[in-house]
């Protein structure tokens, strides 16, 4: 923060689009599950750098929780700058921990904005789960219903295989009901994010912006 943000943000003022990533990198993603998220990463990057308006107003961060705890394994780039990372499995499924993160890196990229006279869209957390959270997650999820109320975050989750729909169900926002990956489609969950950032990139500020169905890749649950 400072002097670099004061460069990035005179040199590209365009309003930005917030996006963080909450991936689920414990153990239980691991072999074939961890290999289609990397690949669907990787598509997620190239669709984003496609599009000339998105590199330049969508800003990606990432978050793993698993394998080494919980971690900021990219914080906020514009599409241009963003490189999908090569995420490995290991331990547990600190989801409260990610959440809290997640909202907190939210919560000062919006100051930032702020600070340089960028406007920006609503932010969007978008997470992956193949598991159970760890216990201690409910204070985590009551600090994401109030910010979603107050419009300031836009909650999707995304179950993998064996995870609990149940509690997804109630870590997900009212509004956004949590959905359930078919099979590893995780090439067409991406392509559908990075087609909803580019949508929403190249509107106004405040408006509303329908996004596309999500069955081709997704059951909705519950």
């Amino acid at each position: 923060m400072g002097y670099l943000d004061d460069v990035k943000y005179a040199q590209n003022a365009e309003p930005r689009c917030a996006c963080v990533l909450l991936l689920d990198t414990s153990w239980s993603m691991n072999g074939v599950p961890i290999d289609a998220l990397n690949q669907g990463l990787q598509t997620f990057q190239q669709d984003l750098q496609e599009d000339s308006l998105a590199r330049k107003r969508v800003e990606v961060a990432i978050i793993t929780f698993g394998n080494g705890g919980v971690r900021q394994t990219q914080d906020f780039v514009t599409a241009e700058a963003f490189y999908a990372p090569q995420l490995t499995p290991g331990g547990t499924t600190p989801m409260g921990e990610a959440i809290n993160l997640g909202l907190d890196m939210i919560r000062d990229i919006k100051t930032t904005f702020k600070n340089n006279a960028i406007a920006y869209y609503r932010p969007w957390m978008f997470m992956i789960t193949d598991g159970e959270p760890d216990p201690g997650w409910q204070s985590a999820v009551q600090r994401l219903h109030n910010e979603a109320a107050n419009k300031g975050v836009a909650f999707f989750a995304v179950g993998v295989e064996n995870a609990n729909m149940q509690i997804l169900s109630q870590i997900a926002t009212p509004t956004l009901p949590p959905v359930m990956l078919k099979g590893l489609n995780f090439k067409e969950m991406f392509r559908w994010l990075s087609d909803s950032m580019r949508r929403t990139s190249s509107t106004k500020v405040g408006d509303n912006v329908p996004l596309a169905a999500v069955d081709s890749w997704a059951m909705i649950t519950g």
